[in-house]
């Protein structure tokens, strides 16, 4: 990777802009050279950990909003984990001891390097040393959650409140289930009035929603939320089948309505954000 350019494709991040800021963690596509060097099974075994293509939609439903997309593949790090939820079966730099109660996530093979994939199972022939993961950490990972930080902070000096809407996809549920999952870290990353406003909007669209179940979200969150501060951080995972074809594989005729349900969103966080708390109808008195 050119070392002058960020891993991720930024948008309006010097600009004054809005409360809310957007972020697009698992949807790259890059797949490096020593990634591809590594792998025990074919590339397209790696496709179930990206968020196929929700980048596509965040870009149609986009203004002039602040986002951030990481253009790295989720298989060479993953964003939304903390560093050091570092896996001792694939790298040498892992230390057990700052892990000694690992969270089921890494456990499972879904850490900070993604050791294994749904049906393909163990995704690597080799374990890697610690120089290699640390050089990922600090070529990819900080840059991304640096820039981050940083969009919040100009967006909260410009407000007085930043919102991080953290955009993700999943695997459909199932018949009858919800199709878009809204997570706040049960209560502790948003205010519930922004995660209300977001249920409102898929509500009036006729898509069911659920909150924090089957995901809460993940280390975005906690690292970026903060609410006594002011800082907000959601997560929505959007079920693919909306907005792709039905091979969950490019772009749909989903797409445009859904952009337009996400722009819908990111409006409703916005009237949120700036409409003052105390902007109530007073009552007239009876004459």
């Amino acid at each position: 990777m050119d070392a002058d350019r960020p891993p991720f494709d930024g948008y309006a991040l010097d600009e004054p802009g809005g409360p809310v800021v957007l972020s697009v963690p698992h949807a790259g596509r890059d797949y490096p050279l020593p990634l591809r060097a590594a792998l025990r099974v074919p590339l397209e075994a790696l496709r179930p950990l990206e968020d196929r293509h929700v980048d596509t939609l965040a870009l149609a439903a986009r203004r002039d909003e602040t986002m951030l997309v990481q253009r790295r593949a989720r298989a060479w790090i993953d964003l939304n984990r903390a560093e050091h939820e570092r896996d001792p079966a694939i790298d040498a730099g892992a230390d057990r001891q700052s892990t000694p109660h690992a969270s089921a996530k890494l456990r499972g093979g879904l850490g900070l390097i993604p050791r294994r994939v749904p049906i393909a199972g163990e995704i690597w022939q080799r374990r890697f040393e610690g120089e290699e993961i640390a050089g990922r950490i600090l070529d990819d990972y900080r840059p991304y959650h640096a820039a981050l930080s940083a969009a919040l902070r100009r967006a909260h000096a410009r407000h007085g409140v930043a919102i991080l809407l953290d955009l993700h996809s999943m695997p459909p549920l199932g018949r009858g289930l919800p199709r878009i999952v809204l997570g706040d870290r049960f209560g502790r990353s948003a205010a519930a009035r922004f995660v209300n406003r977001l249920e409102s909007v898929a509500a009036q669209a006729g898509i069911a929603t659920a909150l924090n179940s089957p995901y809460a979200g993940g280390h975005i969150l906690d690292r970026h939320g903060h609410v006594a501060g002011g800082f907000h951080a959601i997560q929505i995972e959007f079920d693919r089948s909306l907005y792709l074809d039905a091979a969950l594989d490019q772009p749909g005729a989903g797409l445009a309505p859904m952009a337009t349900l996400v722009r819908g969103m990111i409006d409703s966080l916005i009237d949120e954000a700036l409409t003052p708390r105390d902007d109530r109808l007073v009552p007239l008195a009876a004459e």
